[in-house]
């Protein structure tokens, strides 16, 4: 009604020639609607309504921008950079605030010292704006860190078309405080973007949160303060942290019969905004069967965090486990290093967990139900566990078949009772033959690792080894798998017992998911930058791919 209004009286105001005082009422009366239009979302037509205007700042981060874009109206915006105006890479939407308030989004991605082109999309009541094209010029790697001279192998002649999309994200454990352990590079390996890790600290986990931020699991080296829980955005500012010992406070507030010694190893968020966190807790047993006197077990507890972190779900793998159960002995100072988890992942089609448990060469369900599980183990998958074995579908008793000291399983898919997962087998202290014999680690013929996924049906009770691949090395500690989206297999074989090349920590391979593998595309990372983990993610953004 207004917009007809204003059109009408801006019309009459052109035509009218009637006497002066007639034309003197009707201007005021144009005056009060064009006022009244302007202070209406919507009025005068669609002009005013969708402007959209941008302007990009640096930040801390030399390789993190802050594009701020204000907007008459509510609605949603991205940004789009690259090197030149196809650009090539953007962010996720984010909200508009509307009335020409400002909006702020961190864009990372990019490469020192270049030149980026970058625009605004906005989409508001299904009309998109663009704003102009800028540009912003990232700074320099910090000084105060040295990143490490990554190698590329790629097939002769390359070609990128058959990679998978996405990102490494790289997570080294270094053994000096001037190294940089924790970063992001593209598939050439510049890096495009990074965190400075507190000095005396490693990171022993990092993962993207649905909100954008990422999640750090920081451990300290000796005689420092415990571990710490940290979110941060992408410009690496802290929004929260917590210290083992604000958790420790919290886990007997809520009456939990463990004490949480440290954040290790995994960190799993997840989609309503609580964190599955991963702990060392001890106990102390006497007369254990194979040890004398009194010892120190150390086994593994998780804890569920709601939104705003505090503890509301618990389990302890003293409850649930029998502590006389150890594959290898890990006795060091009186210490029996009994499970030593390493991974948690959800099960999206009934709410649980999978605990990666190396120590025992098994990966656990648990009975989470989001929340309010029992937290029974429902199946135990592995050596001695609850599955049948087959392989290729054949059944099989040949206990080497299963996956031995693993890391990093994923969900690969899941329909009905069925689950394949992606599992990096070690092979440490692999289980030879039926009467329980063991490799050697110096044997690496005996003891060695794979790539390998299982094909998992808990209506039968049989998992199937449906595919797998022998790098020709043993990984002794660490490691990752990832599918692609396009069906390839990543792994990162980390602290290789023979090096592949001279100086090589870890060597990161895609390879084709076939009968006989293909390589497709590999990352050498040197000594001293062990990977705990390094893998490709679609990108620094969630819900976004790049495709290189």
């Amino acid at each position: 009604m207004w917009r007809c209004l204003c059109g009408r009286a801006a019309l009459q105001s052109q035509k009218d020639n009637r006497s002066k005082d007639e034309r003197i009422c009707r201007s005021l009366s144009l005056f009060f609607l064009s006022t009244l239009c302007a202070l209406l979302p919507g009025c005068g037509g669609g002009s005013n309504a969708s402007s959209v205007e941008g302007a990009v700042t640096a930040t801390s981060n030399p390789l993190v921008a802050q594009y701020t874009v204000a907007s008459a109206c509510q609605g949603q915006a991205m940004v789009e950079f690259g090197p030149d105006t196809t650009y090539g890479r953007n962010t996720s939407w984010y909200a508009l605030a509307g009335n020409h308030r400002k909006t702020t989004i961190l864009v990372a991605g990019m490469r020192a010292g270049t030149t980026y082109h970058m625009r605004a999309q906005a989409q508001c009541s299904g009309t998109t704006t663009t704003t102009a094209d800028t540009t912003f010029t990232t700074g320099a790697l910090p000084s105060s860190a040295v990143f490490p001279a990554l190698q590329i192998t790629r097939p002769d002649p390359p070609q990128p078309s058959s990679e998978g999309p996405g990102i490494e994200l790289i997570d080294t454990i270094a053994p000096t405080a001037n190294l940089m352990q924790l970063y992001f590079t593209d598939r050439d390996a510049n890096p495009i973007w990074y965190y400075n890790v507190d000095a005396g600290y490693y990171p022993f986990t990092v993962k993207q949160l649905p909100n954008g931020h990422l999640i750090l699991s920081l451990t300290s080296v000796q005689q420092l303060p415990g571990s710490i829980l940290r979110e941060v955005d992408l410009a690496g500012t802290t929004i929260r942290e917590m210290s083992i010992d604000a958790l420790q406070q919290k886990a007997q507030a809520a009456g939990f019969d463990f004490v949480p010694a440290g954040y290790h190893h995994d960190v799993l968020p997840l989609d309503n905004g609580h964190l599955i966190v991963l702990l060392n807790c001890f106990k102390d047993f006497t007369g254990l069967p194979g040890y004398t006197g009194t010892i120190t077990v150390q086994g593994d507890a998780v804890i569920d965090l709601d939104q705003n972190w505090n503890a509301v779900w618990a389990w302890n793998s003293f409850d649930h486990l029998d502590v006389n159960r150890h594959l290898a002995p890990y006795l060091i100072n009186n210490v029996l290093d009994w499970t030593h988890s390493n991974a948690l992942v959800y099960s999206p089609n009934d709410g649980n967990i999978l605990l990666s448990m190396r120590h025992q060469s098994w990966i656990l369900k648990l009975d989470y139900n989001n929340g309010a599980g029992t937290g029974n183990v429902l199946w135990r998958l592995g050596y001695q566990g609850d599955f049948a074995l087959t392989q290729a579908g054949v059944p099989t008793d040949d206990p080497s078949v299963w996956f031995s000291y693993q890391h990093f399983p994923s969900v690969i898919s899941q329909a009905g009772s069925q689950t394949t997962l992606g599992v990096w087998d070690n092979g440490d202290y692999r289980v030879l033959t039926t009467s329980g014999a063991l490799c050697a680690i110096q044997a690496t013929t005996d003891c060695y690792s794979r790539a390998t996924v299982f094909q998992t049906d808990e209506g039968s009770m049989v998992a199937d080894l449906s595919w797998e691949y022998l790098p020709g090395n043993l990984s002794v500690w660490g490691g990752s798998q990832v599918q692609l989206a396009n069906g390839n297999i990543e792994f990162d074989l980390n602290a290789p017992f023979t090096e592949p090349a001279p100086n090589v920590a870890s060597e990161v391979q895609e390879v084709t998911q076939t009968s006989t593998p293909q390589l497709v595309w590999k990352m050498d990372i040197p000594v001293p930058m062990y990977a705990y983990r390094a893998y490709r993610v679609p990108s620094l953004y969630p819900g976004v791919t790049w495709q290189y």
